[in-house]
């Protein structure tokens, strides 16, 4: 029996998804649980255009953040800190840092945790920073830290 998937089911399928399953496990499971929905022409083009709006949503936060990464990979962020002996920072430069500059000196919110700091930013110098911003699309931030 082919069904449409209301909700992901473990070994099953994904949401908006037909599978054929058994008769007994729709009708006893699916079906009264509301994971699926039988697959007449109603539910199979309604899933179908679902399937193709998220689609649609994805292609455009795609290119929403290959936009984004353009913009980032080109830029470069001036931090002015404390120093001490031996050219060492008082404290760091942390990812909530970086998000708070990132929104005030280009106007872009990028969330703290997307951001990746391979080493911790302790001394004056120049670093590159990751930020991944969609699936598979990461920007390489320049950080600049020189005293006050």
């Amino acid at each position: 029996m082919k069904v449409v998937l209301i909700q992901d089911v473990k070994n099953v399928g994904k949401k908006n998804q037909i599978v054929e399953v058994s008769e007994g496990y729709a009708r006893n499971f699916l079906i009264p649980k509301k994971l699926a929905n039988i697959a007449d022409n109603k539910n199979v083009n309604e899933a179908n255009s679902k399937n193709e709006a998220m689609k649609y949503k994805k292609q455009k936060e795609l290119e929403k953040a290959q936009e984004l990464k353009t913009i980032l990979d080109k830029s470069c962020i001036e931090f002015r800190h404390k120093v001490g002996e031996g050219s060492k920072l008082f404290g760091s430069i942390t990812e909530k840092d970086i998000a708070s500059q990132l929104k005030e000196k280009l106007n872009l919110t990028v969330d703290k945790k997307k951001i990746t700091i391979k080493t911790p930013i302790k001394n004056l110098g120049s670093y590159v920073v990751d930020i991944k911003l969609y699936e598979g699309v990461i920007a390489k931030l320049k950080i600049v830290v020189v005293s006050l």
